[in-house]
């Protein structure tokens, strides 16, 4: 399961309509603790993908180093991800599959229909290896707290 607050939830969504028609991707930040993920915070990263940036997203792995050092001083851990997928399902693609590489985070997808998120999904990557790895439906639950300040905030 993956816990997510409504404020956040918001800036998730509103990165993937800003973003489109390209799709944006972001890092989720909190606690996992017995399967269930508790988002403390979203980072929204740059699209760094240098192949087909409308279908295709990449974090930079120094970007996404920077983040996690930022949320050890704040003792929090990376739980998931996100990205959208403009004028296409909510769901993951063989492609999400083969880049996912983080077994036990959730990975969140936004549908984007003309400029408008419409649905969001979960899915969290599990397996016990690279070779076994496969994604698995997850509920999303929304809590009405606020979010924790930003670790950063690009535009895109």
């Amino acid at each position: 399961m993956l816990i997510l607050n409504r404020a956040d939830l918001h800036a998730m969504r509103a990165h993937a309509e800003l973003s489109y028609p390209e799709e944006c991707c972001g890092v989720l930040l909190g606690q996992s603790i017995a399967g269930r993920r508790a988002v403390s915070c979203s980072v929204r990263c740059k699209n760094a993908s240098a192949e087909q940036l409308p279908r295709r997203y990449a974090i930079d792995p120094r970007e996404l180093i920077g983040i996690q050092g930022e949320a050890r001083t704040r003792q929090l851990d990376i739980v998931g991800f996100y990205h959208s997928h403009p004028d296409h399902p909510a769901q993951w693609s063989q492609t999400d599959l083969d880049e996912a590489h983080w077994l036990g985070c959730s990975y969140v997808i936004i549908q984007v229909e003309a400029g408008r998120a419409t649905e969001t999904n979960s899915f969290s990557l599990a397996g016990c290896s690279e070779d076994g790895k496969y994604f698995a439906s997850e509920e999303i639950a929304i809590q009405e707290t606020s979010s924790s300040a930003a670790i950063s905030a690009n535009p895109q």
